[in-house]
């Protein structure tokens, strides 16, 4: 029997506050959740849509640094546009807030102290990443070095941002401090953890027995997750922005930001509804729903599912519907090489077209694979849909109306419908149906076109019964036929208001209806006949109803406007280049912390030749290497394939560190290094014997 719900919790995951929000988070996240949020609220159920700015963690001291502010300074400015985007979007949450307040910070912190006094957390001393140089723990994003998977040089020691690794800092190779360039060091620090292995069987069959209907890229990575086995998770980390460790030996420590953000919507609801929070987050009928990227599937499935399990007494997600990731003109979305389209500058370039992209990222969303959005179908999806088939509807009833009915509503005499008109009707509640089933199943891009199908539907009823023509002898059959088309128009204002609630809007205003009141917190429950429960009804407008002049619903975007923005990204993309050819040039890197000639003299540098070379499958930059060292034949995977082929190198004659210890890289035993340096044009060079020599001849 199917579970009955009072309530609807909807949180979208908080978007991260050290730059502006683009189109890879709104179709990834911000669209899809807003769409089920406004669906909810205009069936009348009570919903609770939940967000706010993630505003501790790394990064944001790392752009402060950049930029010679506090963390607050960079949280302060960011939290602000981003609100103001999401807001002028459309974007209907019932609070925006975010974890630099005073509530959330309490809130995280008793959530901490529950935890901790009850025992759920153990505390482990382990060695950490330490910079000599400025006295301070590195955080895995303050540590740099070569990707160990790819052979990238600027991998940060949690993730490749070239090959899209995830990593720790000690696969890194050559690793070093991006704050020093010092080579840093082990120290022992002490920090609490969440076992999650304890929770492994309990996941195992709350996610994979019990949640079958979740989305296959959801359901899987979980599956994968849980079968690799879960492990002890720091709870805690050296850092001196965020939420204070409130305990004893917690100084000079904060909550880890990925233990202190999901508790956000907790304290965001909390701030809301200081006096009923507890109800949407402790009642067994409360309908939970988280909406994210598929970078958070293991933080909203597995990580915060177990932190309320061992808090006790939350409900948990009754389904998070993922998506893929959007890219953008063919590429990875990237904010570090400034590669997106930005919301806050979409909406100063196409003002008052917010609809136009919302219904092209949900046209196009990465639902169950990662998709591209292009500027030329941005283009297409405005002027052959919006504008030629939903637009070109509505324009043309309202306009047929004014000219043959001074713009009042016709009446229909009983016993004047014909076949077409009841096959009409009757097909708008079966487009209704599948609609709906759609978006309480999550798939919003089937959603958006049944609901332009309910468009065509109109369309082709106009082209069918053709009432232009028909006027000149029976103007009784154009009043059923106008009167049944301005009917689907205000059937369409509500079929699109998730979708499009701007030109819903205007839409209900041409049609002199109540407009749908679908951003009032925490429930809006729709007025009259403007719900979803009266879609497929054809009474909406009383005969004599007079409606207003029309108005175009959506425009055609000439072709002017969209070479502009593929300007602006052919811009983007030769200033990076630039950039690239500029730190390529800058060969110069910092001295690294001094060394006593006993520490060369543990260097064995040798002489090798290249016996065979051929590139590591899958792999843009590895070359495996067999070279023959004089004293043994080993390998080498090198990521110097960008540089040369392997038929360059063969042959080749070399210096290797022959005594590092070996790695295992992409399945393949490494045994040395090559010595190599990098010329100003960024190319990498060998450092060999001006003369060839014997393989094996020690250097030093």
């Amino acid at each position: 029997m199917e579970k009955k719900f009072k309530r609807h919790l909807i949180t979208a995951a908080l978007p991260y506050a050290n730059g502006s929000v683009h189109i890879g988070h709104l179709a990834g996240v911000y669209v899809p959740a807003d769409i089920y949020a406004r669906f909810q609220r205009l069936k009348g159920e009570d919903v609770l849509f939940v967000c706010g700015s993630d505003e501790h963690g790394v990064p944001i001291t790392i752009k402060a640094k950049q930029l010679g502010c506090t963390p607050q300074d960079i949280v302060d400015k960011y939290h602000a546009i981003i609100k103001d985007s999401f807001n002028r979007f459309g974007i209907s949450f019932s609070i925006y807030s975010r974890t630099s307040s005073k509530i959330h910070a309490e809130t995280a912190s008793e959530f901490f102290l529950k935890l901790y006094k009850e025992g759920k957390f153990v505390a482990q001393e382990s060695e950490q990443y330490f910079d000599t140089a400025t006295n301070t723990f590195l955080a895995d994003r303050y540590i740099v070095g070569t990707c160990p998977k790819c052979g990238f040089e600027g991998a940060y020691g949690d993730q490749c941002e070239k090959c899209g690794s995830t990593l720790s800092p000690d696969e890194l190779i050559n690793p070093h401090s991006s704050i020093s360039g010092a080579t840093p060091i082990k120290k022992k620090t002490k920090h609490w953890y969440l076992p999650l292995d304890k929770y492994e069987d309990w996941l195992k069959d709350w996610i994979l027995n019990n949640h079958k209907e979740w989305k296959t890229n959801v359901y899987g990575q979980c599956k994968s997750w849980l079968d690799g086995g879960l492990k002890p998770r720091a709870v805690t980390r050296d850092l001196d922005w965020g939420i204070p460790v409130p305990i004893e030996g917690g100084e000079g420590k904060v909550l880890y930001v990925w233990f202190d953000a999901p508790i956000g919507y907790i304290s965001n609801t909390k701030e809301l509804l200081p006096n009923s929070w507890e109800k949407w987050w402790k009642s067994e009928d409360t309908h939970m729903v988280h909406f994210i990227g598929k970078d958070n599937i293991v933080f909203h499935c597995i990580v915060f599912p177990a932190m309320l399990k061992a808090h006790g007494g939350y409900v948990l997600p009754d389904n998070v519907p993922a998506n893929e990731f959007l890219n953008l003109e063919g590429d990875k979305i990237s904010t570090s090489r400034n590669w997106a389209v930005w919301l806050e500058d979409y909406l100063a370039d196409f003002p008052g077209q917010q609809d136009v992209l919302r219904y092209a990222l949900c046209a196009n969303a990465p639902e169950t694979k990662d998709n591209d959005f292009t500027w030329k179908d941005f283009q297409a999806r405005n002027n052959s849909e919006l504008v030629a088939i939903y637009g070109n509807f509505v324009n043309r009833s309202i306009v047929l109306t004014h000219k043959y009915f001074d713009g009042k509503v016709p009446a229909i005499h009983d016993g004047a419908l014909q076949k077409i008109d009841k096959d009409f009707i009757a097909s708008i509640p079966q487009i209704k149906e599948q609609l709906q089933n759609s978006l309480e199943n999550f798939r919003f891009r089937d959603a958006l076109k049944e609901a332009m199908n309910m468009a065509r539907l109109g369309n082709k009823y106009l082209t069918d019964t053709e009432p232009w023509k028909v006027i000149k002898t029976d103007k009784d059959r154009v009043a059923v036929i106008l009167n049944l088309s301005l009917q689907l128009c205000a059937n369409l204002s509500i079929v699109f208001e998730p979708f499009c609630p701007f030109s819903s809007k205007k839409l209900q205003a041409m049609l002199k209806i109540a407009p749908v009141n679908n951003e009032v917190c925490p429930t809006s429950k729709p007025d009259g006949l403007v719900s979803w429960a009266n879609i497929g009804r054809v009474d909406f407008l009383e005969a004599g109803h007079t409606i207003n002049a029309p108005e175009l619903l959506f425009s055609k975007i000439e072709d002017e406007a969209v070479l502009a923005q593929v300007q602006k990204l052919n811009n983007t993309k030769k200033a990076n280049a630039a950039k690239a050819s500029e730190a390529a040039a800058k060969v110069v890197t910092p001295q690294k912390a001094e060394c006593v000639i006993d520490d060369f003299d543990k260097m064995d540098i040798r002489t090798a030749t290249v016996l065979e070379a051929v590139k590591v499958p899958k792999t843009d930059k590895l070359l495996k290497l067999t070279i023959d060292t004089g004293i043994d034949k080993r390998v080498i995977v090198s990521g110097i394939a960008e540089y040369y082929t392997p038929e360059q190198m063969v042959g080749k004659q070399i210096c290797i560190l022959a005594n590092l210890k070996p790695r295992v890289l992409r399945g393949i035993e490494s045994k040395g290094m090559i010595l190599m340096a990098k010329d100003g044009a960024g190319k990498m060079r060998f450092i060999t014997p001006q003369e060839i020599i014997a393989n094996g001849a020690q250097i030093g």
